[in-house]
């Protein structure tokens, strides 16, 4: 699935300039290519993100769509809710923000010790699987609030599992020339890790 790059073991300096060592056994000039690699998924991964907060920003605050939210009848009930969707998007936003963080620098922190996150494929893909078929489920039997709180959390977790895989991936295993697919990878993550704390905000506030 992914590229694999030759690691030259050379040297385990700490290389200040390029942000340091990733992890035992990186030479040097390996290294700093990594970093430079890694740099660039990051630029493209922020670039993604902050595409599709404007866009959603747009889409619920753009004066004429509230204008015709309060001009017609049938969205009326949509328009009443809006204060209160955007305060459960803001607060999914910041639980998101803060575990990608966390989850971003403790697989750093993991990969200079020398962890290896690599074993996890296979359990998140089996887990993924059985999450996409329980939602492919619930489209014919609903699930209630508490449910859906649950079906939420269990699917933050499988993709806080995957942030730390592909970050593992990031730092170890995607080729030079694969930035375009692991920021990609990175982002779907983070969507989906959104969604999920979403899911359970929803799930708690109609359950309450």
């Amino acid at each position: 699935m992914y590229g694999f790059t030759s690691v030259s073991s050379k040297s385990d300096d700490l290389d200040l300039e390029s942000g340091g060592t990733l992890y035992p056994g990186l030479g040097h000039g390996e290294s700093e290519l990594r970093w430079g690699f890694i740099r660039k998924v990051y630029g493209i991964l922020s670039a993604q993100i902050l595409l599709t907060t404007l866009v959603s920003a747009f889409t619920v605050l753009y004066a004429p769509l509230n204008d015709l939210l309060r001009g017609s009848s049938g969205l009326l009930l949509l328009f009443a809710v809006l204060p209160l969707i955007r305060k459960i998007v803001l607060e999914a936003l910041i639980l998101t923000s803060a575990v990608v963080f966390a989850l971003t620098g403790y697989t750093f922190w993991a990969a200079k010790k020398g962890k290896d996150f690599s074993y996890l494929g296979p359990i998140l893909f089996t887990s993924l699987i059985i999450l996409i078929l329980t939602g492919f489920i619930q489209m014919f039997f609903p699930l209630g609030p508490t449910s859906v709180a649950i079906y939420g959390g269990l699917g933050a977790l499988i993709f806080s599992a995957y942030l730390v895989y592909d970050t593992d991936n990031l730092i170890k295993r995607f080729s030079y020339d694969e930035y375009i697919w692991a920021s990609v990878v990175l982002y779907l993550d983070i969507l989906n890790l959104f969604l999920s704390i979403l899911r359970v905000l929803r799930g708690m506030q109609s359950d309450g």
